[in-house]
C-alpha cells in the first residue's frame, strides 16, 4: 500500500504491534499490555474480559491463565478467540482474530518462574472462576500453599499458556475529524501470505 507509512509502515504485522505496545509502554499509566479477550460458550454465547498479554512472538500472541478457568474452558472449546488492545495516550488500538493451541511447555514453565513468588503462590491457591466464600477463605488457601510449597513452587499442571495464531489483524488509529486510520491484514491461515487493506473508518 502506497499510503501505508508512518507508524503503519512495514512487512511484518507482529514488528508493527511490538512497536505499538513499546509505544504505550512509554505513556500508558498502567497495564499497557492489557488486552479485551472474547471468547464463546459451546452454546455460542460471547464472553470477555481483561487479559495481560505476555509476549508478541513471530507469529503469535501469548498470554497465561488457569487451565480451569471459563476462559480457558472456552477457549479449548472454541479453539478459537479475538481480542483487541486500546491505548487511550496514544489514540491507538489493535485487534486480532485467530485460532488459539496452548503453551503448556518449557515456555510456561520460564513463565512461571519468571513471577514474583506471591503469584506464583496465588496460581496454585486460587480456582479461577469458581465460586468463593470470602476473601478471607482465600488467604487461607494462600497460606496452605505457603506452607505446602514452599518459596519455589513449580507451574501447576492446571496453569499455563495459550498462543493466539491470527487470521486477520487490524491496526487503527485516531484520526481528525472522525477520518481514523485503519489497516487490516488478512490471511486464510498461518501459512499463507497476507493481504493488507486500507479500511473505511
Amino acid at each position: 500500500m502506497s499510503d501505508r507509512t508512518g507508524i503503519f509502515a512495514g512487512d511484518d504485522p507482529f514488528a508493527i504491534a511490538r512497536s505499538w505496545l513499546a509505544e504505550a509502554e512509554l505513556t500508558e499509566p498502567n497495564d499497557p499490555n492489557a488486552i479485551a479477550l472474547a471468547t464463546v460458550d459451546e452454546t455460542g454465547l460471547p464472553n470477555s474480559r481483561m487479559v495481560l498479554l505476555k509476549e508478541i512472538e513471530d507469529g503469535a500472541f501469548v498470554f497465561y491463565t488457569n487451565y480451569e478457568s471459563t476462559k480457558a474452558r472456552e477457549l479449548d472449546h472454541a479453539g478459537k478467540a479475538a481480542f483487541v488492545m486500546h491505548w487511550k495516550s496514544l489514540r491507538r488500538q489493535i485487534r486480532v482474530r485467530g485460532t488459539i493451541t496452548r503453551e503448556d511447555g518449557p515456555k510456561a514453565d520460564d513463565y512461571y518462574k519468571s513471577r514474583s513468588l506471591k503469584s506464583r503462590l496465588g496460581a496454585w491457591a486460587s480456582k479461577q472462576s469458581q465460586p468463593l466464600d470470602s476473601r478471607g477463605s482465600l488467604m487461607a488457601e494462600v497460606a496452605k500453599v505457603t506452607a505446602m510449597k514452599g518459596p519455589n513452587p513449580e507451574r501447576p499442571t492446571f496453569w499455563g499458556g495459550y498462543r493466539l495464531v491470527p487470521v486477520e489483524i487490524e491496526f487503527w488509529a485516531d484520526g481528525a475529524f472522525r477520518l481514523h486510520d485503519r489497516f487490516r491484514w488478512r490471511r486464510d491461515d498461518a501459512s499463507a501470505a497476507w493481504e493488507i487493506n486500507r479500511l473505511n473508518p
